[in-house]
């Protein structure tokens, strides 16, 4: 087994062709959120994987192996649930309000601009239906956000170089979340994907 034992976040500085004909580690996101597993690479060597602990990988991170080889980390896809907006009856703001609440309940969590990802969860999948939003299983790579203070932030945002208390703070207001009432008119129609029904 070959250990590898140093992380180069998103293959920073290292040569773009490198990289590319470097062997991949294609991993799921439970894999990449351990500091210390064992992974067969494309071409077959056995890798141990030992990072500092708290370390998470990213799709597109490169691995250092004891014998000076790269190893190229791509997210592998998996199951998860998508949520969007309903296209006849949603609003954008719905999907804000899904992310707020699946936040809440610390759900590792995907952003992107039109949709949001998770691992599979009856549960909050039945709750985001009553919400009026679409979920649909998928396979697909999936990057969770973190911390936001945390290693690997799922927007890619590093040290600035500068501090940041040396900003004055504006006062902050608190977040209102309004909660629409129900409507008894609302009528989703065929493929809105809800699952549910309104009485009328």
């Amino acid at each position: 087994m070959i250990h590898a034992t140093k992380r180069i976040a998103g293959g920073a500085g290292l040569a773009a062709v490198l990289v590319r004909r470097a062997p991949t580690l294609e991993l799921d996101w439970d894999t990449r959120s351990k500091s210390r597993f064992s992974a067969t690479d494309s071409s077959g060597r056995e890798i141990g994987v030992v990072l500092p602990r708290g370390t998470t990988l990213r799709g597109g991170d490169v691995l250092i192996a004891e014998d000076g080889t790269l190893l190229r980390v791509i997210a592998a896809a998996q199951p998860v649930l998508q949520v969007r907006i309903c296209a006849e009856h949603g609003h954008p703001f719905d999907l804000l309000r899904a992310a707020y609440h699946l936040g809440r309940r610390q759900v590792p969590l995907e952003l992107q601009p039109e949709l949001l990802q998770f691992e599979p969860d009856a549960v909050l999948a039945d709750m985001l239906r009553r919400q009026h939003l679409v979920v649909t299983e998928a396979q697909a790579a999936f990057e969770p956000e973190g911390g936001a203070h945390g290693e690997g932030a799922g927007h890619g945002h590093h040290d600035h170089g500068h501090d940041h208390h040396a900003h004055a703070a504006p006062a902050r207001k608190p977040l209102v979340i309004p909660v629409k009432a129900h409507d008894e008119g609302h009528v989703h129609g065929p493929g809105c994907g809800h699952g549910h029904e309104h009485k009328h």
